[in-house]
């Protein structure tokens, strides 16, 4: 089987098909059962984050120590020499001679597709500004099958900041290859963008809107918690309280099998009792952050037979 994702960039979750999604969650789950301790030997990833991470930059990085591979790159665009003045597009360039691999992070929209055109080596999209987050997509659909068997027929709810939330965004769009039910649960000021609805229509995905958890925690399989990005509207965002926080009252009615999903950070979104639940599996989620993107650089950086593997 050739690769199909050899020297690409993931730069949005619409970049690659269903088949190529199903193909890194199946290395991923390969990867978790053999570990390739040598497989990226040589490799370098340079990881470049201009706005706040934890789990994502540490994950990749130790997705890329784990292969063998290593790693360069920064944690605070406010240490390079963009304080000086210095654009994305020379940035990306340079540091494409650099390594194997970008992983960039940046708060400006189309940031990733930028730096894709400047870099002359595979870039991958770390998170955008409220754009999309293509890995975290790939990581909550290797959760959200690890934890209910499939992703197919499932009645799934993202709850929150859909208007910014780039987590949101990515997923909505990756499950409308799958027939689903979706349920959106946000305040009217954080609703979807149309260009999402708009593709979701064309794609036949069945969905709705609800201001209340009380209308759609009964009625789902997983439950898709996101925190409101206060960042993005710092004009509005004093004083706003997230009308959408997981009570344990909430939980009386769900379906036993109800998972709670959440790309974390979390703030004040889920009560804490919930963790110590049978429903809570975010952590679980978090965890799996490292062997999808081992699984992801290892097919970009094309070091996997795949004529044995699946």
């Amino acid at each position: 089987m050739q690769n199909p994702l050899a020297g690409r960039d993931l730069v949005s979750i619409s970049d690659v098909t269903k088949e190529e999604i199903q193909l890194v969650l199946k290395c991923a789950e390969d990867m978790r059962k053999r570990p390739r301790p040598a497989l990226l030997k040589g490799k370098i990833l340079a990881s470049c984050f201009f706005e706040p991470s934890t789990r994502t930059r540490l994950s990749f990085e130790t997705a890329m120590l784990r292969l063998g591979g290593a790693n360069i790159g920064f944690a605070d665009g406010g240490i390079t020499s963009a304080r000086k003045g210095e654009t994305l597009f020379d940035a990306m360039k340079v540091i494409g001679s650099y390594a194997d691999l970008i992983v960039l992070r940046h708060p400006q929209e189309g940031s990733a597709r930028l730096a894709a055109e400047a870099a002359g080596i595979p870039v991958i999209n770390a998170g955008d500004g409220a754009n999309q987050h293509p890995t975290q997509t790939l990581i909550d659909l290797f959760t959200i099958r690890e934890c209910q068997g499939k992703i197919e027929d499932l009645h799934i709810a993202l709850v929150g900041d859909l208007k910014y939330g780039r987590t949101i965004h990515s997923l909505s769009l990756a499950l409308s290859h799958a027939p689903v039910r979706l349920y959106f649960v946000a305040p009217e000021s954080l609703h979807l963008p149309d260009s999402i609805t708009h593709e979701l229509k064309k794609k036949g995905v069945k969905f709705s809107f609800h201001e209340k958890l009380e209308e759609v925690v009964p009625k789902v399989d997983v439950l898709y918690m996101s925190r409101i990005q206060k960042e993005r509207f710092p004009e509005m965002a004093e004083g706003f309280a997230n009308p959408c926080r997981l009570k344990m009252s909430h939980l009386e009615k769900a379906k036993s099998t109800l998972k709670i999903l959440h790309p974390l950070p979390r703030v004040d979104e889920i009560e804490g009792a919930i963790d110590a639940t049978p429903f809570a599996y975010y952590h679980q989620q978090a965890a799996h952050g490292v062997v999808v993107r081992m699984a992801l650089l290892a097919l970009i950086l094309d070091q996997l037979d795949l004529s044995q593997d699946p």
